[in-house]
């Protein structure tokens, strides 16, 4: 179970802190605008996250090219916090895709990379490892729902020197995010939680990090959680769960995928974004009404949403 120094570094650097896994703002013809992309990573990190993880799953990082891939990596590096970029996610499961995205981070200044799993049924370990041998950067294994790993494979992915944290997004699997989180600090990995609906209970059974799409809007919200169990005070704790879980219960229902667009709605409602760049290109369609309700449900939990009028539907 040794660990590579690069890998060590990255799950030091990230202990305790709050990730915001962010949305990519992109208007309706899927083009980015630099300065509406970089506000909104500022804005995350004034609101409480401590890092940013890039190109993930909600920033439908699989499914854009090159360029936008770069112009997002970039403006995320300049700002001087840990930096994971996701690397994989779209239609394209080729490897050797994966590894080109992850050189690219590398050659931008990233610190890490997130890596998507494979198909199920396929051994995540080659996949891992070439795009460690492809980039040099160290690794967050991805444990996710729609393709859970099992406990064997987990466990070799944790022996790996270049994985330096596992995040776990069972999302409603508690016995499986418990195991995942065990096995991670048990290999001396970074235990890091990605649970958006049992974000609480999951910093109790073991995680020492989060990286999460609620964090990306109403980001207050999901850092007091944090901020709260690491000082040990447990009523501002319980309280501040409450208040998450309540979020977390208006954005990621079914469909869940749909929790890109909603996080969106969020943050263009909170003024983060124009609400022409809150357009989710590759989510399902959502109920009419939706909107309204997550927007009534934030408003009830104090998130600013002045903005609202001009959010759209889309």
């Amino acid at each position: 179970m040794s660990i590579d120094p690069r890998a060590a570094s990255l799950r030091d650097r990230l202990r305790g802190r709050l990730a915001a896994a962010a949305a990519t703002p992109m208007d309706a013809a899927g083009r980015v605008e630099p300065a509406v992309l970089d506000a909104y990573l500022r804005g995350l990190l004034a609101d409480g996250a401590d890092a940013l993880a890039v190109l993930a799953h909600t920033g439908r990082g699989g499914h854009l090219p090159a360029g936008v891939r770069e112009e997002v990596i970039r403006r995320a590096v300049a700002l001087g916090v840990p930096v994971v970029v996701g690397v994989g996610g779209g239609a394209e499961e080729d490897d050797e895709v994966l590894v080109r995205q992850a050189a690219q981070a590398a050659s931008l200044g990233a610190d890490g990379v997130m890596v998507y799993p494979p198909a199920p049924g396929t051994d995540p370990l080659p996949r891992h490892d070439r795009i460690w041998r492809g980039s040099g950067l160290p690794l967050i294994a991805f444990d996710l729902y729609i393709r859970p790993y099992p406990q064997a494979a987990l466990a070799a992915l944790l022996d790996h020197p270049a994985v330096a944290a596992l995040k776990v997004a069972r999302l409603h699997d508690a016995i499986a995010c418990q195991t995942g989180l065990a096995l991670a600090r048990s290999a001396r990995r970074l235990a890091i939680t990605g649970e958006d609906r049992m974000f609480g209970p999951s910093l109790m059974w073991g995680a020492e990090a989060a990286l999460v799409g609620l964090a990306a809007a109403a980001t207050p919200v999901t850092a007091a959680v944090m901020r709260a169990f690491g000082e040990g005070r447990h009523g501002d704790f319980l309280a501040a769960s409450a208040r998450l879980d309540a979020l977390a219960a208006a954005t990621f229902t079914e469909p869940f995928d749909g929790y890109v667009r909603r996080m969106l709605w969020i943050a263009a409602a909170e003024g983060r974004l124009p609400a022409e760049t809150a357009c989710d290109l590759f989510g399902p369609d959502l109920p009419p009404g939706q909107r309204e309700r997550v927007l009534a449900c934030c408003a009830g939990l104090g998130v600013p949403t002045g903005h609202a009028t001009t959010v759209a539907e889309a």
